[in-house]
C-alpha cells in the first residue's frame, strides 16, 4: 500500500491510519484481489492521541419578571469580548457584546456606535435576496439600535472620548417577545462585565395595557390589542429614556403607566449587579479629556460679556446670533495666541461652547428669560397652508417660527405597501412617513447617502404619532406615503412634521379621527455638585435648536384633543426624576392645543378630491375569473394597459386596485377594464363597445368583456329621418359609446346610440288640444328600395315599427311610442321652418287650402325640377334638426301646413289631424317613399301611412312626390293607418 501511495501521489503518504487499507482489515491488494488482514493489529484509540476536554466556565443568573423567566448568561460565547451577555426569555435569545479601543481618544466627543441585527437564522429562514445574505441594516435594526444608544450614552464619563462599539444580535426568536428591550437589557449587563467606565446598569421594560390593564413584558400577541407601547429605561432613581405609542391615551393615564414601569424596570438591576460581581472585570483607568480650571475661567473672563450681550438681543436671528457667536470665539482665539496659549487654543470651541451654555441656563433660571425673548411656555408663532401642492394626493406646509416644513402624501394599492423582514410583527407596513433633513435646511453642504439613523428615528416618531388616527383598513383600503422635507431648521422638525403631515392627510380626503400635533418640551436645571441633585429647574415648552442643544432634555409629546398618540424623551445628564418627567405632560398638553385650534383654522375636515386635477385612486371588485382574463398571459394584458395610459394596477383577492395619475387616465384606465373584464349591466349604464356585425334592422356591439347587445335601427338617433342607411351611422370594428336601456323578452340587451346624445330641445309624445306643445318633426326610419324584407310579414311588420302620436285625452286615439319617428306640427311652426331653413315660400312654393272631402280625383304632382329637389334634400340634410315652435291652440278642426318648397303643386292649408283621420275619411296624401310592397305616405300633420299594393300596381306606377287622393280603410295592429286609392268619379 506505501509504494502503490508513493507512486501514486505524493499526498497520500502522509494518510492518517483510519483512511488506509489495514484500518479496513485489507491487508494488500494483490492480482486485483484484497486480502483480509489478521485481527491482531492495534485498534485506533491505541495510535490516536486523545485531546483534552476543555470546560467552559459559565456564569447565569436567572429571575421573573412580568410571569415571564429571563436569563442572564456569560462565560459560553464571544469569550474574547470585552463583555459578552446572553439573554434568553422563552425561546428568544440575544446576544450583546462591547468592546473598546486601546489607544488614546482623539475626539472630542464620546464615538459610541450601537448595531443591532437581525439575520433570518434565527428564524430558520434563508434572505430571499439574490445573494441569500442580509444587506444593510433594515429601518427596524436601525431603530433598535437607537434604542440601545439613548440610555446608555449619558452614563458614560464625561471626558471619556474613547471609541466603543455595542454589538447586538438575535440568536434565535420563537415570534412571541420582541428581542429590542432584551438588547437593551443585554448590553447593560455586558457593559456591567466590561472594564469600560460606566455610570450602570439600566432597565428597559416595555408596558402595554389591554381592557384597562397594564401587562409587564407583552407579548407580540399582547401588544397587537393594547393601547399602549410603553419602553422605559432608568437607574434605580432617574428616567433615562422613554418611548411611546398610543392610541389617544390621557396624560393621566401615561403617568399611572410610567409610574408602573419604574418599579418594573429596577428589577432588572440586582441580577445584573450579581452576575457582575461573579464575572466582571476590574474597571480600566481611562484617560479623560477635561479641561484644566486655569484655562476654564481665561476663556470665561474673555467671553462671558459679549457673549451675554447677544443672548439679551432678541433681534438676533438664528444665523445672525450664530455668526456673531462665531466672532467671539474668533477674538478668543486671537487674544490666546497673542499670549501663546497652546493648551487653551486646543479647547477653545468646546469651552466657548461652555460659556455659551452657562449663560442661556443661568438668564432662564434666573430671570425666565429665553433666547428670543418668548415666555418659558410660550409657542412660537404659526403659519399654516394647506393643498399649496394641488396636483397630489395631498400636501400641507407648516412653519412654527423658523422651523419649516414640506409634507406630501401620496396614496397607493395594496401591493405598494412595503414589505419587512423583520423577525417580529407585520410583514408588510401600509403607512409609512419618510423624514428627510437635506444639508440647505441648516444652510450647510453634505452629501446625501443612504438610510441616516437620525432621519428613520425622526419619521418612526411621527409615524407612530398619525397612525392612530388613521382609518381602519376596512375604510382605508390604501397604502398612504407621506413625504417630509424640512424646509428650515430650528428646532422640533419632528414634531413640525406630526403637525404639517396630519393636515396633509386631510387634504388627501383620508377621514382621520382627529387632527395630531406635536410640540418639545425641554428642561434646564441647576444641580448641586455635591449631592448631585437639581435644585432647581424651568420647563420650556417648544425649544429652539439652541435650547435643545444647550439643555438638559428633549421631550416630543404628539397627540391629538383627546390624548397622547406618541412621545420621545431624550436626556443629557445621567438621569432626570420621574416627577419632573410628569410634571411636562401639563405645559406640552397647553401648546399642543394653541397648535390645533391654528391647524383646525385652516383645515379641519377631510378635503373632496372630486374638483381637484390631482392623482385617482379606484378598488374594484371582481372575480378571480375576470381578473385572470385582464392580467392575461404572463401579465402581458396588465402591462399593456399600464403603458398605454401610464397607470399601475395591482391585483389581490377579488380586488383589483387600479392608481392613475389624474381622473382623465382613470377614466382611460376604467374603460378598457369594463372592455375586458366587464361589470355588472345595469340599465341606464354607459359603456364602451366595438360593432361586430351590422344588419338591415341594427347592429350588434360587443361590449363589457364580450357581452353582446343590439342596436336598433331606431335608436341612432334623434332625428331618424336622417339615416337612411344604418351603415351611414355605424360600421364594422367601430368603437361607441352606448346606454343600455333594456332587455327585451327573451333576455337580450337593447342598447341605445341617441341616449347618450345631447338633445337641443325637449321632446314630448303628447298630444292636447290646447296648447299644442313643441315637437320635433322626424322622418319614419324605413329601408330603401334595395334592403326591403322578402316576405310580406317582414315588411308589414316593418310598416307596424312606425310610431304615432297620441292624444291620451280622446277615444279612439291611436297608439303611442315613447320616442315617435313622426310629429304634428302647425302651419306657423311649418312657416317658421321653412324660414330657418333658408326658404322664401311665397317665391319657391305656394299652397292653397283644401278641404279633406275634397275631389274624387286621382291627384298627381309634377316635378318642377329634379336639380332644385335634390338642392332642398341637401338643405335639410345640412340641418339635421328642425326647430319646435309653440302651435296656435286647437278649436274644432285643427290646421297645420307641410313644406313643399320643391314643386308648384297645389298642398292644402289645412291639413287632417289624428282627430279627424278616421275610417273613411278621405284626403290628399304625398308619396314619401316607395317599397317594394307598399308606399309610405305622408298624409299631413306630420301622420304617415302606408299603402300596399293591389293587382296589377307596382313601385313603376308611382313617383316620391305624387299626390293621391286616398281614403283610410283600416288601421295596423301598431295603429298605423292603411289607406286606399279613391277612385276617379
Amino acid at each position: 500500500m506505501a509504494a502503490i501511495a508513493s507512486r501514486g501521489n505524493p499526498l497520500l503518504k502522509s494518510l492518517p491510519l483510519f483512511l488506509t487499507w489495514r484500518s479496513l482489515r485489507y491487508r494488500t491488494i494483490c492480482s486485483g484481489r484484497l486480502g483480509f488482514a489478521s485481527s491482531s493489529l492495534p485498534s485506533i484509540s491505541e495510535q490516536l492521541p486523545v485531546p483534552g476536554t476543555k470546560v467552559l466556565e459559565t456564569f447565569k443568573e436567572e429571575f421573573e419578571i412580568g410571569s415571564r423567566v429571563i436569563t442572564l448568561e456569560t462565560g459560553k460565547v464571544a469569550r474574547f469580548a470585552n463583555g459578552a451577555v446572553v439573554m434568553a426569555m422563552d425561546e428568544t435569545r440575544v446576544l450583546s457584546t462591547v468592546a473598546s479601543s486601546k489607544g488614546e481618544g482623539a475626539h472630542d466627543f464620546l464615538p459610541l456606535t450601537v448595531d443591532y441585527q437581525e439575520k433570518q437564522f434565527a428564524q430558520g429562514v434563508i434572505p430571499t435576496t439574490f445573494m441569500r445574505r442580509e444587506g444593510a441594516p433594515k429601518e427596524r435594526e436601525l431603530l433598535c439600535g437607537r434604542l440601545i444608544d439613548r440610555p446608555i450614552r449619558p452614563l458614560f464619563p464625561a471626558g471619556f472620548y474613547h471609541e466603543v462599539q455595542v454589538m447586538a444580535s438575535v440568536l434565535s426568536s420563537d415570534g412571541k417577545q420582541d428581542p429590542d428591550v432584551m438588547a437593551a437589557n443585554a448590553t447593560s449587563a455586558a457593559l456591567m462585565l466590561s472594564d469600560i467606565p460606566w455610570g450602570g446598569p439600566i432597565g428597559v421594560i416595555r408596558i402595554g395595557r389591554i381592557s384597562g390593564q397594564f401587562i409587564v413584558n407583552p407579548s407580540m400577541d399582547e401588544l397587537g390589542l393594547s393601547d399602549l407601547n410603553l419602553v422605559y429605561a432608568c437607574t434605580k432613581e432617574k428616567t433615562l429614556m422613554m418611548d411611546v405609542q398610543a392610541r389617544e391615551i390621557s396624560e393621566k393615564d401615561l403617568e399611572a403607566a410610567l409610574r408602573l414601569a419604574h418599579p418594573e424596570a429596577v428589577r432588572y438591576l440586582e441580577p445584573q449587579l450579581r452576575l457582575a460581581a461573579r464575572a466582571g472585570k476590574s474597571k480600566k483607568e481611562y484617560k479623560l479629556s477635561m479641561v484644566s480650571d486655569a484655562t476654564m475661567e481665561k476663556v470665561r473672563n474673555l467671553a462671558v460679556a459679549p457673549i451675554e450681550s447677544i443672548f439679551t438681543d432678541h433681534t438676533y436671528g438664528k444665523f445672525e446670533r450664530g455668526e456673531a457667536l462665531d466672532l467671539i470665539t474668533q477674538n478668543v482665539k486671537r487674544a490666546l495666541q497673542e499670549e501663546c496659549d497652546e493648551e487653551s487654543l486646543k479647547v477653545l470651541p468646546k469651552v466657548v461652547d461652555t460659556v455659551r451654555k452657562e449663560v442661556v441656563r443661568r438668564r432662564i433660571i434666573a430671570e425666565g428669560l429665553r433666547v428670543d425673548g418668548r415666555q418659558l411656555d410660550e409657542v412660537r408663532p404659526l403659519y399654516c397652508e394647506s393643498g399649496n401642492l394641488p396636483i397630489l394626493h395631498g400636501s400641507s406646509l407648516f412653519s412654527r417660527g423658523d422651523t419649516q416644513v414640506l409634507c406630501t402624501v401620496t396614496l397607493g394599492s395594496r401591493g405598494d405597501a412595503q414589505r419587512l423582514a423583520s423577525l417580529v410583527g407585520p410583514s408588510t407596513k401600509r403607512f409609512m412617513l419618510h423624514y428627510s433633513f437635506p444639508p440647505f435646511s441648516i444652510n450647510e453642504v453634505g452629501k446625501r447617502v443612504g438610510l441616516n439613523r437620525r432621519e428613520v428615528g425622526h419619521g418612526t416618531l411621527a409615524e407612530k404619532a398619525l397612525l392612530s388616527v388613521l382609518p381602519p383598513e376596512e375604510k382605508l383600503p390604501f397604502t398612504v406615503r407621506i413625504n417630509s422635507e424640512v424646509m428650515a431648521s430650528d428646532g422640533s422638525t419632528s414634531m413640525a412634521t406630526v403637525c404639517g403631515g396630519s393636515m396633509a392627510l386631510m387634504d388627501a380626503g383620508i377621514p382621520l379621527r382627529g387632527h395630531v400635533a406635536g410640540v418639545s418640551v425641554g428642561l434646564v436645571s441647576e444641580v448641586d455638585p455635591s449631592t448631585n441633585t437639581i435644585k432647581d429647574y424651568r420647563i420650556v415648552t417648544d425649544i429652539l435648536g439652541l435650547e435643545d442643544h444647550l439643555g438638559d432634555m428633549d421631550f416630543k409629546i404628539a397627540g391629538t384633543r383627546n390624548g397622547i398618540t406618541a412621545v420621545q424623551l431624550d436626556i443629557k445628564p445621567a438621569g432626570i426624576p420621574l416627577d419632573i418627567i410628569c410634571e411636562c405632560l401639563e405645559p406640552a398638553l397647553r401648546g399642543r392645543l394653541q397648535i390645533l385650534d391654528r391647524m383646525e383654522q385652516e383645515i379641519n375636515a377631510p378635503r373632496p378630491q372630486h374638483d381637484r386635477n390631482s392623482p385617482r385612486i379606484a378598488m374594484l371588485k371582481f372575480s378571480n375569473d375576470s381578473l385572470r382574463r385582464l392580467i392575461g398571459p404572463m401579465g402581458s394584458l396588465k402591462r399593456k394597459i399600464e403603458e398605454e395610459t401610464g397607470a399601475r394596477i395591482s391585483v389581490s383577492d377579488e380586488t383589483l386596485t387600479i392608481v392613475a395619475k389624474n381622473q382623465s387616465v382613470m377614466d382611460k384606465v376604467q374603460e378598457k377594464v369594463d372592455f375586458i373584464v366587464g361589470r355588472e349591466i345595469e340599465i341606464g349604464g354607459i359603456y364602451k363597445g366595438v360593432v361586430t356585425s351590422v344588419k338591415e334592422y341594427g347592429a350588434f356591439v360587443e361590449f363589457n368583456g364580450g357581452q353582446q347587445g343590439l342596436l336598433h335601427i331606431s335608436e341612432l338617433s334623434h332625428e331618424p329621418f336622417l339615416v337612411i342607411h344604418i351603415t351611414d351611422m355605424v360600421s364594422v370594428g367601430q368603437q361607441i359609446s352606448l346606454m343600455c336601456i333594456g332587455r327585451d323578452v327573451r333576455g337580450n340587451i337593447k342598447l341605445s346610440l341617441k341616449a347618450t346624445l345631447p338633445r337641443r330641445d325637449s321632446d314630448t309624445n303628447d298630444i292636447v288640444e290646447e296648447p299644442i306643445p313643441v315637437t320635433k318633426q322626424a322622418s319614419s326610419v324605413w329601408e330603401s328600395i334595395g334592403n326591403v324584407p322578402d316576405s310580406e310579414e317582414e315588411q308589414n311588420s316593418d310598416l307596424e315599427k312606425l310610431p304615432i302620436a297620441k292624444d291620451e285625452n280622446s277615444e279612439g286615439s291611436l297608439g303611442t311610442y315613447k320616442t315617435p319617428s313622426f310629429l304634428i306640427r302647425s302651419a306657423a311652426e311649418c312657416d317658421e321652418e321653412e324660414k330657418s331653413a333658408g326658404f322664401n315660400p311665397s317665391s319657391e312654393s305656394t299652397s292653397e287650402p283644401q278641404s279633406i272631402s275634397g275631389s274624387d280625383k286621382k291627384l298627381k304632382s309634377s316635378l318642377s325640377d329634379q336639380k332644385q329637389q335634390k338642392k332642398l334634400k341637401a338643405s335639410l340634410s345640412d340641418k339635421k334638426k328642425l326647430k319646435k315652435l309653440k302651435a296656435s291652440p286647437l278649436k274644432n278642426s285643427a290646421s297645420a301646413s307641410s313644406v313643399n318648397s320643391q314643386t308648384d303643386t297645389e298642398v292644402p292649408k289645412t291639413c287632417i289631424n289624428e282627430k279627424k283621420l278616421k275610417l273613411g275619411a278621405k284626403l290628399n296624401a304625398k308619396v314619401n317613399q316607395i317599397r317594394k310592397r307598399g308606399l309610405v305616405l305622408d298624409l299631413g300633420g306630420g301622420i304617415q301611412g302606408m299603402y300596399r299594393f293591389e293587382g296589377d300596381n307596382s313601385e313603376r306606377d308611382f313617383e316620391v312626390g305624387d299626390e293621391l287622393h286616398v281614403v283610410c280603410s283600416s288601421f295596423s295592429t301598431k295603429g298605423i293607418p292603411v289607406m286606399s286609392l279613391v277612385e276617379d268619379e
